[in-house]
């Protein structure tokens, strides 16, 4: 699994032949210059003024976009369809949100300078101890990869080892977070039970509802999901990427001629894991709350659905599904609320027959007929 200099002048010949990441870096540049520059340079009442509302639900939708792209480079690349792939998404969300929990100090409403609000509410008389060190944002940082990898990590570990593969391994993922979902609704877990976790103040030092503060956090959220990209395009251009390939496309056969298939695929499962987790953690203080909901089963059905409908096995093609399928739904939950969920449903079926490479597959096939 080691990186040769073959590999890395490969990787230089993809990158620089495949046009399609060029011009999502180049778009994505744009919207983490151009959107912060109308939110601080024109007044309100221009019409170039780019709202407070309008950059968080951007800054959400790029940490959404970071998400549907772990989920891509395990599936897209590797087969492996994972249905609670929201669950380290969250864990990374309630790191963060420990973090700024702490920071609140006696500005909460009992004051108490070391308890969270809901623990004086629920009578706790101390920290609990896996709240300890949340007070530094190194720690917190730290957590935020290092939970979901665990996790992901032991479960991988055993689902592999025992080789659950196809349907079966979406299921128990679906499983994992919906035992998450109900541990995390129970008040003696201490992380705020069905309410989870708010009134979020400052971080490091930087008040959460002041526009300069907005604009770094939409700007940190474009910067990742950048990375983010370009870490995993570089990862599937690579030798290892090439063996990753091979075992999504036949995995006994990659077995047999002498790969660790196991390895390989836990240690894929891994790095999603966690750059799951850093999209949760971009998350949390953009929203503003992290609560149990977010293990919710549906959470991960739907992050599918974006890899699916943007193109799956394209990485970029993970940001458009993302990005299209969440502004429908900002649009349908405000027009038609309860039509949401069907309408949902009905872009699935949708894709998966008639646009089973996504978006990006229809816009190649015009390419193809044109030409």
């Amino acid at each position: 699994m080691t990186m040769t200099l073959q590999d890395h002048s490969a990787i230089s010949r993809v990158m620089r032949s495949d046009r399609g990441i060029k011009w999502f870096v180049g778009l994505l540049l744009a919207a983490a210059v151009l959107l912060p520059l109308g939110h601080l340079l024109f007044p309100p009442e221009s019409s170039l003024h780019v709202s407070t509302y309008t950059l968080g639900l951007v800054g959400k939708y790029m940490t959404y976009a970071l998400l549907a792209v772990s989920i891509d480079l395990i599936w897209g690349y590797c087969g492996i369809l994972s249905l609670g792939h929201t669950a380290f998404f969250a864990l990374g969300g309630y790191a963060m949100g420990m973090y700024l929990m702490r920071q609140i100090g006696t500005r909460g409403v009992y004051g108490d300078p070391l308890l969270p609000d809901f623990m004086v509410f629920l009578n706790w008389d101390s920290l609990p101890w896996y709240w300890h060190g949340f007070d530094m944002f190194w720690f917190a940082a730290v957590m935020v990869v290092l939970a979901p990898g665990l996790l992901a990590l032991v479960f991988g570990w055993f689902a592999f080892q025992s080789r659950v593969v196809g349907v079966y391994f979406s299921i128990i993922t679906q499983a994992l977070t919906f035992a998450l979902l109900l541990a995390f609704f129970r008040n003696e877990m201490g992380f705020g039970g069905n309410n989870g976790l708010t009134d979020f103040k400052e971080l490091l030092g930087f008040d959460l509802q002041a526009s300069s503060t907005r604009v770094g956090l939409y700007v940190t959220s474009a910067l990742a999901l950048l990375a983010g990209v370009l870490v995993c395009r570089w990862i599937v251009a690579s030798r290892f990427g090439r063996i990753i390939a091979a075992i999504r496309d036949s995995e006994s056969r990659t077995r047999f001629i002498g790969y660790r298939v196991e390895h390989y695929k836990l240690w894929l499962f891994c790095f999603s894991a966690m750059l799951a987790g850093i999209a949760g953690a971009l998350y949390v203080p953009q929203v503003g709350i992290i609560n149990p909901g977010e293990f919710a089963p549906i959470n991960s059905i739907e992050a599918v659905v974006w890899v699916a409908v943007g193109g799956r096995g394209t990485l970029y093609g993970a940001v458009v599904g993302a990005i299209l399928v969440n502004y429908a739904k900002s649009y349908f939950t405000m027009a038609w609320p309860e039509a949401w969920l069907y309408a949902l449903g009905v872009l699935f079926v949708l894709v998966t027959l008639f646009l089973p490479k996504g978006v990006l597959g229809l816009v190649q096939r015009f390419k193809r007929a044109e030409s």
